[in-house]
């Protein structure tokens, strides 16, 4: 199996309220721009680079026209294919349920958040020719009730969430990737579908993963540790400060072809 055959989905259709404090003004957070580069512009460049990914599809909703023009703007040598979820002020397992198409089609899904800053190396294991599933999560992170936290126990997820409820011997801190194989992307495909149809539409699509990381065998998914790798999701003001000042500068950008 093929990197090419890696389904993207980039989840960028939230308001990111903590961070706009309700601005309807305030631009998506994959727009915010770091060292001269929005975050979207860094995904597209990092997936287009080796051709190692084909297509991503973008799930969309605040602001959707500004960020459909910033990608023809930026004429990506990718295949991009849009979802538009109006109800985005809801939960993000609405906006993951929009492509469940994609996580039914047979192949694997790489899914990201798109409010992330990372240093490209965060996706080598997520792109690697494998069967299985995969999980980063970081060792070297601040605890609190925030992270969401990957929890292992003997090599295997005892718990995965913001809320930790079972004792473990390994935790990290997850950072909004995960590759999935299309068998856990069916399954997660059948979570969200049960959950939307019952009316579960402002929890978040963690909970969809965390059902599927734990029912997952040994053989079936792994777990990587993504210590020492520059990154940050950001959803807080706070978080654009240490964007700028610290990871940003942190992070080299994969030269052109």
């Amino acid at each position: 199996m093929s990197a090419s055959s890696l389904n993207v989905i980039l989840l960028a259709a939230g308001m990111g309220k903590r961070l706009s404090g309700g601005d309807a003004g305030f631009p998506p957070k994959c727009l915010l721009r770091f060292d001269g580069m929005s975050l979207l512009e860094r995904h597209l460049e990092i997936l287009g680079f080796g051709g190692l990914i084909s297509s991503v599809t973008i799930v969309v909703g605040y602001q959707s026209d500004s960020i459909k023009n910033e990608v023809a703007k930026l004429k990506p040598n990718l295949d991009i294919n849009f979802i538009q979820n109006d109800r985005f002020d809801r939960g993000s397992n609405l906006s993951l349920w929009h492509a469940l198409d994609v996580l039914k089609c047979g192949q694997p899904v790489l899914f990201m958040d798109a409010d992330v800053l990372y240093a490209p190396t965060l996706l080598d294991s997520l792109v690697s020719d494998t069967d299985k599933s995969i999980v980063p999560y970081d060792t070297e992170f601040e605890p609190g009730a925030e992270p969401v936290k990957v929890c292992l126990r003997d090599g295997k997820a005892v718990d995965f969430g913001k809320i930790v409820r079972q004792s473990y011997d390994a935790v990290g801190e997850w950072p909004g990737f995960i590759r999935l194989s299309p068998a856990a992307a069916r399954f997660v495909a059948n979570i969200l579908d049960q959950q939307v149809t019952a009316g579960a539409i402002d929890t978040p699509c963690e909970d969809s993963f965390r059902s599927m990381i734990l029912a997952a065998r040994a053989d079936e998914i792994e777990f990587h540790d993504a210590a020492g790798i520059p990154w940050i999701e950001i959803d807080f003001p706070e978080d654009i400060k240490r964007a700028q000042q610290i990871i940003a500068p942190r992070i080299e950008m994969p030269a052109g072809d």
